[in-house]
């Protein structure tokens, strides 16, 4: 009887070793979960999310929300397999591997660079969109937005420069100039106009060929958009591109003066460019799960990432609105405020 009791002790001792062995062993993964539903009308830390100067803006009852994906694990966080093995009987988390949002080849400091980059440049394009979309007129100048070291126009254009014109043709925007460009033969001189701290500079560069067999020198093009009201969005230390088209709403209803909600909750995740597409994005299972916590009762997806809406665990729970253009959400927000036409609005199927 003792030595029964001395092997089942044994044994226990044992189990509990594993056990606590496999909950200290790190594993290659992350854990994504529902994260937070940010009310663009609203505000964050003590301020506004958006902020408008240079026009009048308005209050009105309702919500826009942006969501967001909480991601554990990663480089400097310890994953452990127990967990890990959590997360992925949860309904509402997700195991994903660490290299689909933290790429090996690079590091976390540049990661978190090109997260806030792609905030800052989301916020742009949102403002443009709207403004598009009011019918409210902004100008835009193509600028060097980078040079590639050892490439035919380095030496002869700096970052920051406005293209002002491509072999004597006026060019307004990125497009205009990377077309005119792309007109060329490879091996041509291309003559830029050149605009750098109030002088204008005349440089020629010789192009080559790019991998694709077309014309380049070299150049990476922006375009620097010129709003007639100052718009500042406060999300905090939240990044990445997928609000998009939240915003561009948000900033819309602030500068309507009746307002897109008619009081409803509407959240949503997609990107946004200056000309009103919207694009995919991914984490949208969790994010329809934060928009359900919210009080949503709406969720705008993007029609790319539309796949991803039919298993999360809020599906069934939510109304989920198809979204390509950022005037296909107006349109939806407009059937919502007034009541008529909801049984036509686009569907993920």
């Amino acid at each position: 009887m003792l030595r029964r009791a001395r092997t089942l002790i044994v044994a226990l001792l044992l189990l509990v070793a594993l056990a606590v062995g496999a909950s200290l062993l790190p594993v290659p993964y992350l854990v994504a979960s529902p994260g937070v539903a940010l009310n663009t009308l609203g505000e964050h830390e003590g301020e506004e999310v958006i902020r408008i100067e240079g026009r009048r803006s308005y209050d009105h009852e309702g919500g826009l929300a942006m969501v967001t994906v909480q991601y554990a694990g990663g480089p400097g966080a310890r994953m452990d397999l127990f967990t890990a093995l959590g997360a992925w009987l949860s309904p509402t988390n997700a195991v994903l591997p660490e290299e689909a949002v933290f790429p090996p080849d690079r590091s976390l400091d540049e990661i978190t660079e090109s997260q806030s980059m792609q905030m800052d440049d989301s916020q742009q394009a949102a403002v443009a969109a709207a403004l598009t979309e009011l019918g409210i007129d902004y100008d835009t100048s193509a600028i060097v937005a980078g040079v590639n070291e050892g490439g035919p126009a380095e030496g002869r254009v700096e970052v920051g420069d406005v293209i002002a014109k491509v072999d004597g043709e006026p060019v307004s925007d990125k497009e205009e100039a990377v077309e005119l460009v792309r007109d060329r033969e490879v091996g041509d001189e291309v003559a830029l106009t050149v605009e750098r701290d109030g002088r204008t500079r005349e440089v020629t560069v010789t192009s080559t060929e790019s991998e694709e067999g077309e014309p380049l020198i070299g150049v990476m093009v922006g375009n620097d958009m010129d709003f007639p009201v100052e718009v500042d969005i406060s999300v905090g230390d939240i990044g990445g591109p997928s609000a998009g088209m939240m915003f561009a709403l948000g900033i819309m209803d602030r500068l309507s003066p009746e307002g897109l909600t008619g009081g409803h909750v509407i959240a949503g995740s997609g990107t946004i460019t200056p000309e009103g597409e919207v694009g995919g994005v991914s984490g949208v299972q969790q994010k329809m799960v934060s928009a359900q916590r919210q009080g949503a009762e709406y969720f705008f997806v993007a029609a790319e990432s539309c796949s991803q809406t039919l298993d999360s665990a809020a599906t069934g729970e939510i109304e989920v609105v198809r979204i390509e253009r950022l005037s296909e959400a107006v349109d939806a927000l407009e059937a919502i405020r007034t009541g008529e036409g909801l049984q036509d609005l686009p569907r993920c199927e």
